[in-house]
């Protein structure tokens, strides 16, 4: 899958609402029940902390062309809506956030493109759901979907604005811990973009200064809200 296919979906599920150009209707809200509620609010209390890092390995799916791209590297994420990863393989890369500025820089092309967050992503705001799990119940239909074999629990959360990059992300939560340990987003078009997380390590204190790029001298910049 090419690149900014990838780095648009990925990027998309930290930060809830799209952009809302090619925006499909919306089915009426529904309210979340009892079990809904109870794994939300343990979602919620897991993730109290200030932010937490991770390992990560992603699995990128163009369903018309039968393409099937993998990743893998490491995450960061701190409240509000700050993040930063650092891809390893197959190729180099890094996109980092301070919840206002946005940097993806690819050394391999010796380019970083750089953007506002908010402008770049709609009305995202830099309040992706992982630094800020109070957004999920105001921008998402939830609802519970059959466990999974190992008996962790499976939710869908369907955007209460549609747009064409997202029709649906589904969640894997640990039955005992409550932690995320994957997330599935689904466009119109059925292509997938799975990333496993493992190696959760939640953390009390994140200097900001992990979420601030220099960009190296000599790199090309492309400016991605012009």
């Amino acid at each position: 899958m090419r690149f900014n296919t990838i780095f648009r979906m990925v990027i998309l599920i930290f930060f809830a609402t799209a952009a809302h150009a090619g925006e499909v209707s919306s089915p009426p809200a529904r309210e979340v029940t009892g079990s809904e509620q109870k794994i939300i609010a343990g979602i919620e209390k897991r993730y109290a902390a200030i932010g937490f890092s991770a390992r990560f390995h992603q699995f990128s799916t163009l369903k018309a062309m039968e393409i099937v791209d993998t990743a893998s590297g490491s995450i960061i994420v701190k409240r509000p809506g700050m993040m930063r990863w650092t891809y390893e393989a197959p190729e180099k890369q890094t996109i980092v956030s301070d919840g206002r500025q946005l940097w993806v820089y690819r050394p391999q092309d010796n380019q970083v493109m750089v953007g506002k967050t908010p402008a770049f992503f709609g009305n995202g705001k830099g309040a992706g759901f992982l630094a800020d799990l109070t957004s999920l119940k105001k921008q998402f239909d939830i609802s519970r979907e059959k466990d999974t074999p190992e008996g962790d629990y499976r939710l869908t959360l369907a955007p209460k604005e549609k747009t064409q990059e997202i029709s649906a992300i589904h969640l894997i939560v640990a039955k005992e811990t409550f932690t995320i340990t994957e997330i599935i987003t689904v466009n119109i078009y059925g292509d997938e973009t799975r990333i496993q997380f493992s190696d959760i390590q939640f953390q009390e204190k994140i200097d900001n200064t992990v979420f601030s790029f220099d960009i190296p001298d000599g790199v090309d910049v492309i400016h991605l809200d012009q």
